[in-house]
């Protein structure tokens, strides 16, 4: 199973607009960090995670071509705003692409994209709109998505409730800020492990880094990799200041999951 990162930053993005600090001007190709998302690569499927405002250029930078399902994580804007790029697969294919997430967030894609999930909303002649179906996952209950084991996993984000994914021998969590005991536990074993590091300073709703290397250090992943980076840490900085088996992820990193 190999693990892709599309996006690594937080919901500004970097370069932050109107912004000239050292991270936003930097040279270091892994100092861009575009919205938050990954992709899941078996030999089987290819599972999309998120849908940021970016989606099409992170897909097209990705040399993607197939989609067999999206797990969504919330329904913050930065997770969900490029939800039209998915067209182009069910344009592409002609049958709808099963969409994973919280139930309440996949209402919330029903409201605040009505045109694609109400029915009496037909695409003018020789035009299109994304063919979704929504699936609700359950946390705790072990689910299958496009032939591949999942294991959804709630998570407090303010006031949202937010899901994180253990898929085989990795976890992905994000926009979370704090891992209980017994979501640590449900992680267990796992080879890799994405989490969410806003910055070193505490944050109402995001893990801090110091608080996210803490959560590394007691699920005890071979590799952890910090993501929803913000233009407080460039990466070179950051992937010195960091202990050993936890380092930065950026956009484009791909990471084979033993």
């Amino acid at each position: 199973m190999r693990l892709r990162f599309l996006g690594t930053g937080t919901s500004f993005g970097i370069p932050q607009v109107g912004c000239g600090c050292a991270v936003c001007a930097s040279a270091d190709p892994r100092d861009r960090r575009m919205r938050s998302a990954a992709l899941i690569e078996t030999a089987g499927a290819t599972i999309l995670i998120d849908t940021p405002p970016e989606l099409r250029l992170q897909l097209v930078a990705a040399g993607v071509s197939r989609i067999d399902a999206v797990m969504f994580t919330h329904e913050h804007a930065d997770h969900i705003n490029g939800i039209d790029d998915l067209r182009v697969f069910s344009a592409r294919d002609h049958r709808a692409l099963p969409i994973f997430g919280p139930p309440e967030t996949l209402e919330r894609l029903r409201t605040s994209f009505n045109y694609i999930f109400d029915a009496s909303v037909q695409p003018y002649h020789g035009t299109s709109k994304p063919l979704l179906e929504p699936r609700p996952l359950e946390a705790g209950t072990p689910a299958t998505v496009a032939g591949v084991g999942v294991l959804p996993l709630a998570f407090d984000h303010g006031h949202l409730r937010v899901f994180g994914y253990r898929i085989g021998n990795a976890g992905y969590i994000t926009d979370v800020k704090t891992v209980s005991a017994e979501a640590r536990a449900a992680l267990a074993g796992v080879d890799v492990l994405v989490i969410n590091a806003l910055w070193w300073r505490p944050h109402p709703t995001h893990l801090s880094i110091p608080e996210a290397i803490e959560v590394a250090r007691a699920v005890g992943a071979r590799r952890t990799f910090l993501t929803h980076l913000t233009h407080e840490t460039g990466h070179a900085e950051l992937a010195a200041a960091l202990p050993a088996g936890i380092e930065p992820a950026y956009d484009g990193l791909v990471v084979e999951v033993s």
